[in-house]
């Protein structure tokens, strides 16, 4: 099948956060020490308002979407909460569980799914699901396993061209974009800076 034929098919959008959602930066601010004189500090990371009007356009189209990443992060947290993210699920080395759970969920199968990658350890996912889709730059191998690549780049609008690629194949892309846009629609638009920043 082609990449679009793929994409044509999915139900559901799941991101990787660090090096997809974001440019892979780690920022870490001082916040002082804890109990045993240890540093402490906060992290933080800088999100595409590209990818966020994605999501909204996104879910405004009925596709489901959910973000499977290794690391623990409030910002990400509070990023996801403010996007209306469906599933977030932190702290997953061995990011297939997280994403066999969601299907259970949906009561969807592999195949309806896609999943956003830049590196090895998002491989397992990206062998099983019907859409794997690489960023521009991504390790090698995961370039080699994607059935499609963004043309942005990770923290700059790769994630909207994941969603914009799907929605176009299944025909949603203009349909979406208008009900966006449509005034009446204005309470359902969710990337609207509730996160108290």
């Amino acid at each position: 099948m082609t990449a679009t034929e793929r994409a044509s098919r999915i139900k559901l959008l799941v991101f990787d956060v660090d090096g997809v959602l974001t440019d892979g930066t780690l920022w870490f601010i001082p916040t002082g020490k804890d109990a045993n004189g240890q540093p402490v500090a906060v992290e933080t990371k800088g999100f595409s308002a590209h990818d966020g009007l994605g999501i909204a356009i996104g879910r405004m189209a009925g596709l489901k979407t959910a973000i499977v990443t290794k690391r623990q992060s409030d910002t990400v947290a509070v990023r996801m909460r403010d996007l209306k993210v469906d599933y977030v699920y932190q702290g997953q080395h061995y990011k297939m569980r997280a994403v066999q759970e969601i299907c259970t969920k949906e009561g969807i199968t592999l195949d309806e799914v896609a999943y956003v990658g830049d590196d090895v350890i998002d491989l397992p996912v990206m062998n099983h699901v019907g859409l794997a889709i690489a960023v521009a730059n991504a390790r090698p191998q995961v370039k080699q396993m994607a059935h499609w690549t963004t043309t942005n780049l990770p923290g700059h609008g790769a994630g909207r061209d994941a969603i914009e690629f799907i929605l176009e194949a299944q025909g949603k892309l203009a349909p979406a974009m208008a009900n966006y846009l449509d005034e009446a629609n204005e309470g359902k638009i969710a990337d609207i800076g509730q996160g108290g920043m």
